[in-house]
């Protein structure tokens, strides 16, 4: 089973850069879609449905922002959409869809560069997150928690980490919050497989970031310790280019 998690940065601005025949060539199993700005009724999805995938939106409220989606060839049991937090429930973050063997949750988690009020609920965020999957887990053991998280866990995830240590998305509390995340139970799949550094899923449109790969890596798939063994198969695909960031995979044997 191929998953795929990315950040488009806008679906309507990807479609238009080729988004449809990349998805026909890779065809994943399941894709989940963050930044969509984009209500449903605004994208013309017939592609998805003649390549043989079920679509799970869950849109901001306001009109081009946030907003993520899930495009599925295996039928979940359940939907879920939301955290039950109105706030944040409003701009269209979370996505559960339940399976057979585990349950999958696509996240467009806030970012707090516009300021202290939002990094002040990106981090009511984090917790909101960490304490549903603490609570989800004592009935479902194997989920997968995929998106963009906005933060880089440690420093070989981000060019020149001493330069970014008052930046949000490497606060040493948001840091903190990844070892409490993994400490829960959750493993990071792509350093299961990769422990390089340079390897990023995101780059600064600003002073040429993506040619001279300063980047950071802000997207992932988090798998609970009883999947990770299941793992075969975590990367990156920095080449792929309709967004600021990139698509980042998983392959399972279930």
């Amino acid at each position: 089973m191929k998953i795929v998690s990315y950040n488009v940065n806008g679906i309507r601005a990807a479609i238009n850069k080729g988004f449809v025949d990349w998805l026909e060539s890779e065809m994943p199993d399941i894709i989940q879609i963050q930044e969509t700005k984009a209500m449903q009724n605004q994208v013309d999805v017939d592609f998805l449905r003649m390549l043989g995938y079920e679509i799970y939106w869950f849109a901001a409220e306001k009109k081009g922002y946030s907003g993520v989606a899930t495009f599925t060839k295996i039928h979940p049991k359940q939907v879920i959409k939301g955290l039950g937090n109105e706030f944040f429930d409003a701009e269209g973050r979370f996505l559960r869809l339940d399976f057979e063997d585990f349950t999958l949750i696509n996240s467009y988690f806030p970012s707090g560069t516009s300021g202290d009020i939002r990094q002040e609920k990106k981090e009511e965020y984090l917790e909101l997150v960490l304490n549903y999957t603490n609570e989800l887990r004592k009935s479902i053991p194997n989920i997968i928690v995929s998106g963009d998280y906005n933060i880089c866990h440690k420093p070989i995830d981000i060019n020149h980490p001493e330069k970014h240590e008052d930046t949000s998305g490497f606060l040493p509390q948001e840091r903190e919050w990844m070892d409490r995340f993994v400490a829960s139970g959750f493993v990071d799949s792509f350093r299961k497989f990769n422990d390089k550094a340079e390897q990023y899923s995101w780059w600064s449109y600003r002073g040429g970031c993506k040619p001279k790969n300063l980047g950071w890596r802000i997207d992932y798939h988090m798998v609970t310790e009883g999947l990770a063994g299941k793992l075969t198969a975590a990367w990156i695909n920095p080449e792929l280019s309709f967004s600021d960031h990139c698509p980042v995979y998983i392959e399972l044997h279930l």
